[in-house]
Parts: structure tokens; sequence; C-alpha cells
């Protein structure tokens, strides 16, 4: 209900916005501009799922292994205690618990291509579980809105971007992002937690968030202080983790005595079907987001906001970031073109610069992995999955403007 609602509403607001700009500025290239990017957006996503079969049958194919080996068991095991309470409707040592924690872990490191197959496997085993096949379970929806709100320690491609354009600090952004998708994970924990009525304050839980508090806390600290340590951290350690996981994975299947080469090969063959089974989810999101982009709403409304806040008095320097921050949630690709274009505008060291970087580093691309994990098991019913995650949303981009005032502007 909620992303046919979207859907209809980002089509009804383009053609509206179009018509005024036809009849009152005289527009007759606006109806062009956003068919040519619907026809644009239609291409993209099928260019999206090709590309993401090579990814997804490598990964599926580690993980089959892994699971045949029992890896995904162990891992089950160990953070059972805690995601049991956080997930009550998933069984102890479900599979599920393992694949979730494999893409919250890839998510930490920043590892995009890594997350998405151990999130798209994660899914189809709380499928599993779901009783009514259609509608997001509550599992599910916890699952969603914790991997929307884009835990990540280090943001590595927007430090790349920052030093690709000649930044003087391209880490300079690097703990504001941790602080900001901090707050926006809390956030989307806390109010799912309130909605299923689960007790956040439970020994393990606070256990748990306490504790990998301290770790990332305790990391971002030293990176701080040695930021020269930042890329080459990110390279060794989140790259060398990804071979360490492949490596005991096929140790493990040689101990179970396992055909390896088969088990991968039976793996991969699933990338192929979940990039081809995704493909007409990707163009319905893709081409409302480009409707809604192309016909010029962007501009509309953060010219808007930033008169709103000149109107009350208060700096309203941050208003041209915006769009970066009002496209992430809609699509990373869209976002990151929009850092890149207040970058080069305004100067990978400026305050846009800056906090363009951050609202790209913060929270995940809202409908497009609603889209893609949903649709690849085919759910329609997303029950309160998106406005949670826009709450998450809204509050990281606040923080973020927030955070940046204090960190950059003195």
């Amino acid at each position: 209900m909620a992303l046919n609602l979207i859907w209809i509403i980002f089509f009804l607001i383009a053609f509206i916005t179009a018509l005024v700009r036809l009849i009152f500025f005289g527009d007759t290239e606006i109806f062009k501009t956003i068919i040519d990017g619907v026809f644009d957006s239609a291409g993209t996503s099928v260019q999206i799922a090709i590309g993401l079969i090579g990814v997804l049958a490598m990964f599926l194919g580690f993980l089959n292994i892994g699971e045949k080996a029992g890896a995904i068991n162990f891992l089950s095991r160990i953070i059972g205690p805690f995601f049991s309470k956080l997930f009550p409707e998933v069984p102890k040592n479900h599979p599920s618990m393992g694949h979730m924690v494999m893409n919250f872990s890839a998510n930490l490191l920043g590892l995009d291509n890594a997350a998405t197959p151990f999130g798209l496997k994660a899914m189809k085993s709380l499928q599993e579980l779901n009783p009514v096949k259609d509608q997001a379970s509550n599992a599910q929806i916890m699952f969603m809105v914790l991997h929307a709100s884009g835990l990540t320690i280090i943001p590595v491609s927007i430090i790349a971007q920052r030093a690709i354009l000649k930044s003087n600090d391209p880490t300079s952004i690097f703990i504001p992002c941790m602080i900001v998708t901090f707050v926006a994970t809390v956030v989307a924990l806390t109010v799912v937690a309130i909605k299923q009525k689960i007790n956040l304050f439970q020994p393990v839980i606070l256990l748990w968030v306490g504790g990998i508090s301290v770790l990332i806390g305790a990391l971002v600290y030293f990176l701080h202080l040695h930021s020269n340590y930042i890329d080459p951290f990110s390279k060794i350690f989140s790259n060398g983790l990804i071979l360490l996981l492949f490596v005991i994975f096929i140790i493990g299947g040689l101990v179970r005595r396992i055909n390896v080469y088969e088990s991968f090969i039976e793996g991969a063959k699933q990338g192929f079907q979940v990039a081809v089974t995704v493909i007409p989810y990707l163009v319905a999101m893709l081409v409302a987001i480009s409707v809604i982009r192309s016909c010029g709403v962007l501009d509309f409304i953060t010219g808007g906001i930033g008169s709103f806040f000149h109107l009350l008095g208060i700096n309203n320097d941050f208003v041209p970031a915006l769009p970066t921050a009002l496209m992430r949630p809609l699509s990373g690709a869209a976002g990151r073109g929009m850092m890149i274009t207040a970058m080069q505008q305004y100067g990978p060291d400026s305050f846009i610069g800056k906090l363009s970087c951050i609202f790209q580093g913060t929270t995940d691309s809202t409908f497009y992995i609603v889209a893609l994990y949903f649709g690849s098991i085919g759910i329609s019913k997303t029950r309160y999955t998106i406005p949670v995650s826009l709450l998450a949303d809204l509050s990281a981009i606040i923080t973020a403007i927030l955070i940046s005032y204090i960190f950059f502007v003195h």
C-alpha cells in the first residue's frame, strides 16, 4: 500500500509541476525532459540488475558453501541472545540470524557490494518464517529499517571521492558521518521497538548496544588521532575480512567433506535469478524517482526551505546541500551525483561540500533497498517500513546540519 501510494503521488506531483511550468513559465521542454529521464531510468534499472548478477553470484556462491559448512549457524549462536530480543519471532539459531549479522557487518565497514547479497539472503531466510507471504513481517521490518539507517564506521567511497576532487582533508567528514549515522540507527531501532512492543532496556540489549557503542567510539577516537591510517585501515581490514570469510567458508566445507565447487555453483545460480526478479521493481521505483527529479520540484522545495529559514532569521547556509539529502533516500546514485556537483560548485572543503558528503554518507537509499529487498521475495505490502525509515532519514538530516555547524563553522 505504501509503495503504491508513493508511486502514484510522485507521478501526480511531476505532472502538475510540469503543467505549471508550461502554462506559467512557458517551459516547452519540460515534458520532453521528464520523458527522457523516464527512458534513461528504465535503462539504468536494467543495467543495475545486470551489474548485480556477477556480485550476487559470487557472494551467494560462497554463502552457500558457508551455510553447508555450518558457518551461518555458528554466527547465529553467537549473536542469537541479542538478536532473539530484537527479532522475537525468529527461532533461536535460525540461519537468518547469521545472514543478518553478515549484512550489518558489511554495512559497518562500508562494503555496499558485500552487504547487498547478505541482505537479500537474510530477507529470503526471514520470508520462510513469514505467514503472510505478500506482507512484510515484524522481523523483516526491523531488519529493513536497521539496514536503511545505514550504520557505517568508515564512509570509504565518500572519502575517496573527496580525495579525487583534491580536498585538502578528505577524512574531515569521517567523525561527523559516524555520529550522524549512529543517531539515525538509534532512532530507527527505538521507533520500531516501540511499534513492535520490544523492551530495549533488557540487559542483553543494553550490553550489546553499549558494547558496540564503546568499540565504535574507541575506533573513531583512534582514527581521529591518526587520520592518516583511515585509508590503509579500510583497505586492509575491510577487504581482508571478506577474503578471510571466503577462506573460512572453504576450509569449513573441506572439514565437513562437502563438494565446495558444486556448492558454490549451486549458490551462484541464485544470483542470476535474484537479479532478474528485481528488474520490474527497480524499473517502477527508479522511473518514479526520475519524474520527481526531472520536473524540478526538488529545486522548488529547497528554495522554499531556504526562504522559510531566512524569514525566521535562522542561518540557511545549509540549503544548497539539501538536494543531496533529498535525493539520498530516493537513489544512492542520484545522491552521489548531487554530492559531487556540490563539491565541484562550492569546493570539497567548503561548508556545503562537506555537508553534502555527510548527507551522502549517512543512512541508505530507502526506496531503492525497499524495492530491491522486498521485490526479491515478492512482498508488496511493506506496512510501516518506509515511514520509519524516512523518520530515520529526517533525524540524520537534522543531526548532520547541527553537527556540521559544530565541526565546520567557527
